[in-house]
C-alpha cells in the first residue's frame, strides 16, 4: 500500500534524494504493478535512477499543474529548458548565458521573450528553481535566485539526465495538438477500440487521482461500472491506496481515513479550508430548505451575486472566530480565494457567468460549537 501511494503522491522518487524510499517501494513495486497497468493503464518507470508512474488522468481539470509556476509563460520557458536538455549529455555542463541565448531561438514566434522584464526574469527564476528541486539540473556556481535581480551573471549548471523522465511518452504523435482537448479526443478515439479496458482505466484513474467523480444521466457507462463492480472496486482500492468507496446519485468519492490520508488533504488544519467547510453547511441549508433547487445530476446553479451573498452572511457571522488574514481580507479577493480553493477540489465551475456547485460541496460541511453561536447571539 505504501508502494502505489508514494508513486500516485509524489512526481517521483529519486534514489539520490531519497534512497531510502526509492529501496522501500522499488521493494514493494511487484505487488502493485499489476494495479497500475491493468487498473489504472498508468507506465511506472523504474531503473536505477527514479521510481515514477506516468500519472495520465481521465479528464484534464483545472487545478491540475505545477503548483509553482504561475504564469502560462512559466510552461513555455519549462518545456523549453527540456529541450535544451535532451541535446545535452549526463553530467554535461553548461552556463545560464548558454541556456538563455538557446530559449529566445527555441521560443521565437512562440513567446516575445525580454529579459529586461522583471515579471520576464521571475518566470525565468521559477522555472530554474524548479529545475533545481526535481534535481533536473545542479548549480555549481551561482544561485538560480539572482536571476530575478540580473540576466547577465553567469551561472554553472550540470545536467542530471532526469529530464528525460518527465514528459509523459505518448503512443501516438502530439506534433499538431492545439489544447489539452486533443489529448482526451486521442484517448478517446483509441478507447473505442477497447471501451471496456478503457472505462475500467478512465474511472481508476479519477477516483485515484481527482477529488471525485460525476456522471449526469443514470445510464452514463461509468457510472454502470461503477455501481455494478463497486466491489472490485472497493478491494483494490483498499489493498493499494486504503480508503472507502462512497457512491451517491450522481457523485461517487474515494474517502480516506484520517489517519491513512496522503496527498493534498481536505479538510485540513488552516483557515481557508475551515471557512469553506462553513460555506458549504450554509451551502446545504439553503438546498435542504429548497431555496436553492438541485438539477438532475445533483448540481445546483446560482447567480455570482447569490454566492457572494452567502459567503458573506458567513463571514459577517463568524469573522471574530476567523484569523486576522481573512477577517480583515476585502471582499472581493476573499470571493476570489474561496472560489479558487472549492474549484480546485470540484466543489464548484463557473458557467454562462453563473456558478455551478457540485456535490463535493455538500459532502463534507462545517460547523462551530453551540458555546460559540450563543455567545455572538449575546453580543
Amino acid at each position: 500500500m505504501d508502494a502505489a501511494r508514494a508513486l500516485i503522491e509524489k512526481c517521483w522518487i529519486d534514489k539520490k534524494k531519497d534512497k531510502e524510499l526509492y529501496t522501500k517501494v522499488r521493494r514493494e513495486m511487484p505487488k502493485c504493478q499489476r494495479f497500475f497497468r491493468e487498473q489504472l493503464g498508468w507506465t511506472v518507470i523504474n531503473n536505477e535512477q527514479i521510481l515514477k508512474a506516468e500519472k495520465i488522468p481521465a479528464h484534464a481539470e483545472s487545478y491540475m499543474g505545477i503548483t509553482d509556476f504561475t504564469e502560462i509563460r512559466d510552461y513555455c520557458l519549462f518545456c523549453a529548458v527540456l529541450a535544451f536538455l535532451e541535446d545535452k549529455e549526463e553530467q554535461e555542463q553548461f552556463l545560464l548565458s548558454e541556456l538563455v541565448d538557446m530559449l529566445e531561438l527555441q521560443l521565437k514566434g512562440v513567446l516575445d521573450v525580454d529579459w529586461i522584464s522583471f515579471t520576464q526574469r521571475k518566470s525565468l527564476v521559477r522555472v530554474l528553481q524548479f529545475c533545481e528541486d526535481m534535481r533536473l539540473i545542479e548549480a555549481y556556481e551561482g544561485s538560480s535566485n539572482n536571476v530575478g535581480s540580473s540576466i547577465e551573471q553567469e551561472i554553472l549548471y550540470e545536467n542530471t539526465g532526469l529530464s528525460r523522465y518527465m514528459a509523459v511518452n505518448f503512443a501516438y504523435s502530439i506534433a499538431d495538438f492545439q489544447s489539452w482537448e486533443d489529448f482526451e479526443k486521442q484517448q478517446n478515439t483509441e478507447g473505442q477500440a477497447d471501451r471496456g479496458h478503457y472505462r475500467v482505466n478512465r474511472v481508476y484513474r479519477q477516483m485515484a487521482a481527482a477529488p471525485a467523480l460525476y456522471w449526469r444521466w443514470a445510464d452514463d457507462p461509468d457510472s454502470i461500472y461503477l455501481k455494478n463492480q463497486r466491489q472490485w472496486i472497493q478491494k483494490n482500492f483498499s489493498e493499494y491506496l486504503g480508503g472507502q468507496l462512497q457512491i451517491h446519485k450522481n457523485a461517487a468519492f474515494l474517502v480516506m481515513d484520517e489517519e491513512g490520508s496522503f496527498g493534498e488533504r481536505h479538510p485540513r488544519e488552516a483557515m481557508l479550508p475551515e471557512l469553506v467547510l462553513l460555506l458549504c453547511g450554509r451551502i446545504r441549508e439553503k438546498a435542504q430548505e429548497g431555496t436553492w433547487a438541485k438539477r438532475q445530476d445533483g448540481c445546483i446553479v446560482v447567480s455570482t451575486e447569490e454566492f457572494q451573498e452567502e459567503l458573506y452572511h458567513c463571514r459577517d457571522k463568524y469573522r471574530t472566530a476567523w484569523n486576522k488574514e481573512y477577517r480583515e481580507m476585502d471582499g472581493p479577493k476573499l470571493i476570489k480565494a474561496v472560489m479558487s480553493y472549492m474549484g480546485s477540489w470540484m466543489m464548484l465551475g463557473q458557467c454562462d457567468g453563473g456558478i455551478i456547485i457540485y456535490p463535493a460541496a455538500g459532502k463534507i460541511i462545517g460547523s462551530y460549537p453551540s458555546e460559540f453561536e450563543a455567545k455572538e447571539k449575546n453580543r
